[in-house]
């Protein structure tokens, strides 16, 4: 037990918690959030429950004490501590500003955004403010703790739930991804800003006192941000949130710069991070996927890239080259990567801004590796530390991070999880420690009849502090029609070459490696090239939801978003012939099989790639079974 007269401080961790909306509906049908850097949730019985829908993702928050000794422990209830969580939770999209392009670009880019709903006279009927909750003790659970008395033009909305579990840690369960317009029958018209439409996403400050020995502390606040789900788990943004904020946080002098440079920290990283958008748009599968000469999960690449003799240096300095430097501009150069879009695409299209770079200290990394000035400390792919085998102050750390690392750092436009806010410096108190308005406070919703990139940005703006619905007003509403509109190339510029750029396709696929090519990839009659044609076959990820036109397309993703497949990461069997694959894939599975049907064609490939086994060929699959229509279908001309 704790001596509470050597307690210093009390503080909550994660410091900033993401939650995932699902639609699962069994009282079970969750998982937690990781809580190590760059590592996946597993969930033992998957991402889906037995009727295909997909599970939330919780979040879990802790109590860390700091002490005299400056040691660092968790307080939980074995160890005596009695924690009451209080949380306050909204969402505040449509009575907020559209969103137009983040208001602090440079160069006159950003403009003033008009109010969403702006012929709707009665405000407060737009924002979703539910009461705070409070909750303390062990597994705790009930109606009591949902946050449902919230509404929307009179309708209750759900934005989640309280728990705790047997130490008396809290865990935060969002809602469960619905989406709708204030009259049935609207249909939504654009990507962020529909009028008369809401979500359940949710953001909010998560404060908790905590009594040892009958002496009370008052923790440092953490905060919560619901988000949609994660349909690539394990991938991650070549430039994550994390990066963002850090950087933000060595320029205000709360963390340090890096002078130096770690291969197996610094460098590997952002290669395997391009390399893994492989599995999420066909054109990174061919720009730094397997086969490529940056394909980092390739151990001839992998020396290569750790080589810092000075005979290979020219080579590192070309790789460095193919970089975008994040100070260049204002011109854009097309011949770098990441091809990702940037918060300037649609703005000013050539606009060095209009394409992602790496942040500073990323850039900084590579311009030392490309030198040979870095530590080559590489023994093998990093394994994923078990966060309860950590030391308490290693805890902490995972848990500062972890949940901004699982978020994309841009394109912000305006971005699926969290957006440009985020690198204002004055949204923040401290390292990974967001500004907060006092308690039972409400957010300042009135900026005028219209929001300009100087209000904005004032030092009594919008920016100045966080609070319940701080971080997601800025995102699109709702959020299932930003996701069907932001895409690739293959959408916006279907006669170029490839695919590529992309916006958010570690979060929100563009072209998959389909659970039907991976049966075939993986199927020991096929030789190599046949294994390997179906290796390189992508299919569209939103084939599932696109209708006649664009409108169709928005509005089915609405209603079946979690019909859409994940990406799961597969092992080729030892026996299986698939030379030439990775060891590891990213598989597209849980698709509803009512989107496909019954699919003649995977069949008809089936026998066809049987014919050298007379037994096997139609014997395994019994009586032909009856053609079964996919959910959609089209004929000549209607598409």
């Amino acid at each position: 037990m704790v001596d509470p007269k050597q307690i210093k401080s009390v503080a909550v961790y994660p410091p900033i918690g993401v939650a995932r909306v699902g639609n699962a509906e069994g009282p079970e049908e969750f998982f937690l959030a990781s809580e190590v850097l760059g590592a996946p949730p597993r969930p033992a019985a998957g991402f889906r429950d037995s009727a295909g829908r997909i599970k939330r993702q919780a979040v879990r928050f802790r109590v860390y004490a700091r002490l005299a000794s400056d040691a660092t422990v968790e307080l939980t209830a074995s160890a005596g501590a009695a924690i009451e969580w209080r949380v306050e939770v909204a969402n505040l999209k449509a009575g907020w500003y559209a969103f137009n392009q983040a208001m602090d670009l440079p160069d006159g880019m950003s403009k003033p955004a008009r109010r969403r709903n702006a012929d709707e006279p009665y405000r407060e009927r737009l924002t979703i403010r539910p009461a705070p909750k409070t909750i303390s003790g062990r597994n705790l659970r009930g109606a009591q703790y949902a946050f449902d008395d919230g509404q929307f033009q009179n309708r209750s909305v759900r934005l989640g739930e309280l728990r705790t579990d047997d130490e008396g840690r809290l865990m935060f369960l969002g809602g469960t991804g619905v989406s709708a317009p204030a009259f049935a029958g609207m249909r939504p018209l654009t990507f962020a800003n529909n009028d008369g439409w809401h979500d359940d996403v949710c953001d909010g400050p998560v404060r908790a006192r905590v009594t040892v020995s009958g002496r009370s502390f008052e923790a440092e606040p953490g905060y919560v941000v619901v988000a949609p789900p994660n349909f690539a788990p394990g991938l991650f943004g070549v430039v994550t949130m994390n990066d963002v904020v850090r950087e933000l946080f060595q320029d205000a002098g709360w963390l340090p710069k890096p002078m130096s440079t770690s291969f197996t920290r610094d460098v590997w990283p952002i290669f395997d991070r391009l390399s893994g958008l492989q599995w999420i748009n066909h054109g990174f599968f061919i720009l730094h996927g397997a086969g490529s000469p940056l394909d980092a999960r390739s151990p001839a690449v992998i020396r290569r890239l750790r080589d810092g003799n000075a005979a290979a240096g020219g080579w590192r300095e070309r790789v460095l080259g193919l970089f975008r430097d994040p100070v260049a501009g204002p011109g854009i150069d097309f011949l770098r990567i990441p091809d990702i879009y940037g918060d300037a695409f649609g703005e000013q299209d050539k606009h060095a801004l209009a394409r992602l770079a790496v942040t500073p200290t990323m850039y900084a990394h590579l311009s030392r590796w490309a030198r040979g000035a870095f530590t080559d400390d590489w023994v093998g792919i990093p394994p994923e530390p078990r966060f309860e085998a950590l030391p308490p102050e290693k805890q902490v750390e995972q848990l500062e991070q972890c949940g901004l690392y699982e978020c994309l750092g841009g394109p912000f436009h305006p971005g699926i999880e969290l957006s440009w806010p985020m690198r204002a410096r004055s949204l923040w108190k401290s390292a990974y420690r967001l500004a907060l308005i006092s308690e039972g406070s409400a957010l300042e919703q009135d900026y005028g009849g219209e929001l300009t990139p100087e209000r904005c940005l004032a030092g009594d703006g919008p920016l100045a502090a966080a609070g319940p619905g701080a971080l997601t007003r800025w995102l699109g509403t709702p959020w299932q029609t930003d996701e069907a509109s932001c895409n690739s190339a293959a959408d916006y510029d279907p006669s170029t070459f490839l695919s590529v750029p992309s916006y958010w396709g570690a979060r929100v696929p563009d072209q998959v490696l389909s659970g039907e090519s991976w049966e075939r990839v993986v199927a020991p009659e096929n030789g190599q090239l046949q294994a390997l044609k179906h290796f390189v076959n992508r299919s569209d990820w939103l084939r599932d939801v696109r209708g006649r036109h664009y409108y169709d397309r928005i509005l089915n993703m609405v209603t079946e978003w979690w019909t859409l497949g994940m990406l799961e990461e597969k092992e080729p069997p030892a026996a299986s012939s698939a030379h030439g694959v990775p060891e590891c894939a990213w598989v597209e599975s849980g698709r509803n099989s009512e989107n496909a049907g019954s699919d003649p064609k995977k069949d008809l490939v089936r026998e066809l790639e049987r014919i050298d086994q007379p037994a096997a060929a139609g014997a395994a699959e019994g009586a032909p079974k009856p053609y079964r229509p996919p959910r959609r279908t089209f004929h000549r001309g209607e598409v």
